[in-house]
């Protein structure tokens, strides 16, 4: 009696200690080391690690497909849900093979076993056997049987730094181990088996073998029949090529895979919508490949929620010769004009102009510290005169737009543009100088898109979203609405931009639209953006390398694949009008805006009007030139200043400098070699007389060649 009771005790003691040991359920549970995307409506975008180098996606068993279920108990352990830690039975059969044919013949490794040696990281061989063994016995004494093969089959090797049947079915496939079907479970069920050597990509003919080997299997357990297995063998099975799980918008994912909460991630992105415009991004810069464009990035958004429906951050994530992994949505690049927009904005609310001021298009020049004298020009080389504020942003007009930026000021439209989200444009004011607004900073198509969206808005700034939130999102006005209205109805006038871009161009779609183009220096970079009051679609061509396109403009860069957006997205309706601006309310804001006449003098006096007062175009009055050749540079000579005058036609000057008569005759300009001093031009015809005050002082030997306006 006492002996069974010493007996029962030890067995008991025995029985805890080995409990005592047990592997909990919560330490097998997988863990997703990568994160799965899905678009709006759900359908699978592709998968990302998120860290280290395995790719793994833990789904429960209910969410895999019944078939790997039945293949990988028939080809790993048949009967798993019958025996314990170890198959005593499968033992002893491997046992006795081996020791007939004197091979060695391994196997009976149980589901068990396995998920111990991944699990615990066991060594091979004898010793790593009877580890697993042990481990096994702790993992069945913790965990039950489903727990166990749910922890298996999302943990288990399947080729390459795939992990799991959720990863492997998402990695060759495409689709999630819920929709595998028999072949395609079959052919992954082999993978354990042998996962660098049968991994499907690189040794197919071997997987395709074992895929065999595993229907006979499934056949001989009875979960399939005969001609099931046949079918299988026979199906056509197509295995993605590396990087294929990507499907769509791979820049966005691995942006947003290093952040995600949870898998799967469902992204606001239209997979549908997504493809259109990849293609199309191709289709362009293929079209324009003859004048060097390799690169292209879109945006598409939802107005009214600030989701991004469609990302394209290069034609090719692929294609290494182009640096296709670079996102041109958020690489800086310079913007062009695509900033005068906020800028006759921001002047329309500080009063500085009004809708019926007039801006003169002509010749101008501004003295800039340090450097040489700024003279905006246009696109097209020539000036236009008298224009309204409709016609100089419709047009994209160069010098009034520099003309307003200058009444405004650099340091106030930089903070505008900052409070706008160009959260890049972080230099100080003199960096960018009175070129800010022909793109002298460097932004991102994002920050762009977002600054569109606002101006679509009426001003009402919203953040710009990737990932579906339930939450609303929060708004913030910025400026006056009305100010914004009346911006959006002159970019959306056709007739308005026809000096520029005549009637019919890319910009021009069958319904009213918000547009801007933008090309930056020496052509490296192209920009269209427009709206409708529901979707903004911004645009970017060019190179990642920044090799400048052969005389490119935005509007035949980046125009095309604008255009087509845009007439994709209202293939079947036609999309809502803007509001009206107001009427007479902007222009009662501000008092008239005077232009000086004589700005327009030397435009005049190039127009061929010789009518009207005489005057000195140049030099302007008070202008400072700095004379950097030394007295010995046989250049000197020939370094002159151009005096240029406005008079009536066929009338004779005089040209005075200092009170001395330097020439006469009928010509409207004068060639004066440089002396540094202080000078007073004047000019007498027809009775009328004219001075200015000018200098010309010694430069820094150092500085650039030749005299220059002087800052100051």
């Amino acid at each position: 009696m006492r002996t069974s009771l010493w007996t029962a005790a030890a067995l008991i003691a025995a029985w805890l200690a080995w409990r005592s040991f047990a592997v909990p359920a919560a330490a097998i549970e997988p863990r997703s080391s990568a994160v799965s995307f899905t678009d709006r409506s759900g359908i699978p975008l592709g998968v990302v690690l998120s860290s280290g180098s395995e790719s793994s996606l833990a789904v429960p068993l209910a969410r895999v497909s019944p078939m790997f279920i039945r293949a990988i108990l028939a080809a790993e352990d048949r009967r798993f849900f019958a025996h314990g830690p170890v198959d005593w039975l499968a033992a002893a059969r491997a046992t006795w093979q081996s020791i007939r044919c004197l091979c060695g013949a391994g196997g009976a490794s149980t589901i068990t076993m396995q998920l111990a040696r991944e699990r615990f990281d066991l060594p091979t061989g004898m010793g790593g056997k009877a580890l697993q063994i042990w481990d096994a016995a702790r993992i069945e004494a913790g965990a039950s049987k489903d727990q166990i093969l749910n922890a298996y089959v999302n943990r288990v090797a399947m080729g390459g730094n795939v992990y799991g049947v959720e990863a492997a079915s998402r990695t060759y496939f495409g689709i999630p181990a819920s929709d595998l079907d028999l072949a395609q479970a079959a052919l992954l069920a082999g993978l354990p088996n042998d996962p660098s050597g049968l991994e499907p990509r690189t040794h197919w003919l071997n997987a395709r073998a074992r895929q065999r080997v595993v229907l006979n299997a499934m056949v001989s357990a009875g979960y399939i029949t005969q001609n099931e297995a046949g079918i299988a063998r026979r199906e056509t099975l197509h295995v993605r090529k590396a990087g294929g799980e990507l499907a769509a918008a791979q820049q966005l994912l691995f942006r947003l895979a290093p952040q995600a909460p949870s898998s799967p991630v469902h992204t606001t992105i239209d997979l549908p919508l997504q493809r259109f415009v990849q293609s199309q991004a191709r289709d362009v810069v293929a079209a324009l490949a003859g004048r060097n464009v390799t690169q292209a990035a879109a945006l598409v958004i939802d107005n009214r929620s600030g989701e991004v429906l469609a990302y394209v951050g290069s034609t090719d994530y692929f294609n290494d010769a182009y640096l296709g992994k670079n996102d041109g949505v958020r690489t800086l690049r310079q913007p062009g004009s695509t900033l005068k927009p906020f800028l006759y904005e921001y002047a329309l609310e500080r009063r500085t102009i009004r809708p019926d001021t007039i801006l003169a298009d002509v010749p101008t020049s501004y003295a800039v510290p340090n450097g040489e004298a700024y003279s905006p020009e246009d696109y097209s080389s020539s000036f236009a005169g008298p224009v309204s504020v409709r016609i100089a942003l419709a047009n994209s007009l160069n010098v009034p737009a520099v003309r307003v930026l200058s009444a405004v000021g650099v340091p106030s439209f930089l903070a505008r543009l900052r409070a706008l989200g160009f959260s890049d444009l972080h230099r100080m004011p003199d960096y960018y100088g009175l070129g800010l607004t022909l793109g002298a900073g460097e932004v991102t198509l994002w920050d762009l898109a977002h600054a569109y969206v606002t101006l679509a808005r009426g001003g009402s700034a919203i953040a710009l979203r990737t990932v579906i939130d339930a939450r609303e999102p929060a708004t913030v006005q910025i400026g006056d609405r009305a100010n914004w209205e009346l911006v959006a109805d002159m970019l959306a006038d056709r007739y308005a931009r026809a000096k520029s871009f005549g009637v019919g161009s890319v910009i021009d779609t069958p319904f009213p639209t918000v547009v801007k183009t933008g090309t930056s220096s020496d052509y490296r970079d192209t920009w269209t953006v427009g709206s409708t009051p529901e979707y903004t679609v911004a645009v970017w061509t060019g190179n990642f390398s920044g090799a400048p396109m052969r005389r490119i403009a935005g509007v035949t860069g980046a125009g095309p694949l604008w255009n087509r957006i845009m007439l994709h997205l209202y293939e079947h309706r036609d999309p809502p009008r803007f509001p009206a601006p107001p009427g007479g309310n902007l222009a009662k804001r501000a008092p008239p805006v005077v232009i000086a006449s004589a700005a327009y003098d030397e435009w005049r006096a190039r127009q061929g009007d010789t009518f009207g007062a005489l005057r000195v175009l140049f030099p302007n009055e008070g202008a400072v030139f700095e004379d950097r050749l030394g007295a010995s540079d046989p250049r000197r000579a020939q370094q002159q200043i151009e005096f240029r005058i406005s008079r009536p036609r066929n009338s004779r000057a005089v040209w005075e400098l200092n009170g001395s008569r330097i020439a006469a005759g009928e010509g409207g300009a004068y060639f004066w070699p440089v002396r540094t001093g202080d000078w007073v031009l004047t000019v007498r015809s027809r009775g009328a007389v004219t001075s200015v005050h000018f200098r010309v002082i010694r430069g820094a030997a150092h500085g650039p060649r030749g005299f220059v306006v002087a800052g100051r």
